[in-house]
């Protein structure tokens, strides 16, 4: 187990993405956790899903008074520099970026500017801060992604494997922002952790996900589609146990040391974040009928076989995701906990109330 190296109370932290899923749910976390803790969240409120969804979640932060809203893009570098120079973040989580791997193949200039500018931007505001104010950035978290795996054949994907070989341009972001990371740790000695999400789920989650698109259909009484025949297994990791395993990661930040060369050895790390328990989507999608009956989002009578169509593969996926959690484990003592059921039975009440 790594010791705390950052106490949270008191502190200055940079979220963006703070309208976002994760992002949303981890201020919540850090606001009613946290004493004299002050959140500045940072996003731009695109429509690359529905809007009214991101502010709702808007709203619910903007009731506690130690949280600060900036609408922005985190390609304008003027205003994330004057963030910085305004607000003096101490540890900085970086959840903005623009997400899905199927987008990426029809919209790859959304994904260079919020992905790789946009990242840059942070960074070298991070670099920036330790010359404008007192210590600095003492940590920057990022989201990586499991789609940095590709097509890897050697399962449960580990944090040692090779990831040269994406197959979305989402992935290459991904993969191009822990390279970053890495050299800006070593140039620059800003301590980073990337952190490899593996699908997250949950209520006012992202629309664009398979259990909340699956349902938008069934309720519509459209069919949903199955990829690869049924034969796909996703490591489904509930959003709380994703925002308890930032929090805990938040507050150790790689140490930094000096190399034989005198230079900095980069304080560096990345962690996967996931369930460390596949499922199999068909078995998926019944809990989740299942669970969308119980809730009345659909009629106890609902025929499922015919909204159901098993569809090859799509171009950007791949058949298996499944983490290997052990350094996260063993480093920060945790484990996502939350069974699928629990996790869907929470969306299909949270759907049932937001849409009736």
């Amino acid at each position: 187990m790594l010791n705390n190296n950052i106490n949270l109370t008191d502190k200055t932290i940079l979220v963006t993405g703070a309208a976002g899923f994760i992002g949303c749910n981890l201020c919540k976390q850090l606001l009613n956790n946290f004493e004299n803790i002050k959140v500045v969240g940072l996003d731009n409120m695109n429509d690359y899903y529905d809007v009214r969804i991101k502010e709702e979640r808007l709203a619910s932060l903007q009731t506690y008074s130690n949280f600060t809203f900036v609408k922005g893009n985190l390609a304008d570098k003027p205003l994330i520099d004057k963030l910085f120079a305004d607000h003096k973040p101490q540890v900085v989580v970086n959840l903005a970026a623009q997400a899905g791997v199927r987008y990426s193949i029809t919209n790859p200039g959304a994904y260079i500017e919020s992905n790789l500018i946009g990242f840059y931007n942070i960074l070298e505001a991070c670099r920036n801060s330790y010359e404008q104010y007192e210590g600095g950035v003492q940590h920057l978290v990022y989201a990586s992604s499991s789609s940095v795996y590709g097509s890897n054949k050697k399962v449960p994907y580990s944090t040692d494997d090779k990831v040269d070989n994406p197959v979305s341009l989402y992935a290459a972001t991904k993969k191009s922002n822990e390279l970053m990371a890495h050299a800006y740790s070593k140039l620059y000695n800003i301590p980073s952790t990337g952190l490899r999400f593996f699908t997250v789920y949950g209520p006012a989650g992202r629309p664009d996900m398979a259990y909340f698109g699956f349902t938008n259909k069934l309720v519509k009484g459209d069919k949903i589609q199955i990829f690869n025949y049924g034969n796909c297994k996703r490591d489904f990791t509930y959003v709380d146990d994703i925002v308890e395993g930032v929090v805990r990661v938040m507050q150790h930040a790689p140490e930094k040391q000096t190399g034989e060369d005198g230079l900095p050895v980069p304080p560096y790390a990345v962690y996967n974040i996931g369930n460390n328990s596949p499922e199999n989507l068909l078995d998926f999608v019944q809990i989740l009928q299942e669970e969308l009956v119980r809730a009345g989002v659909l009629p106890q009578d609902y025929d499922f076989e015919a909204h159901k169509e098993l569809v090859a593969m799509q171009p950007g996926d791949v058949p298996v995701t499944y983490a290997d959690t052990s350094a996260l484990e063993a480093d920060f003592g945790f484990k996502p906990s939350t069974s699928l059921r629990q996790g869907l039975r929470a969306f299909a009440e949270w759907y049932a109330k937001y849409y009736n």
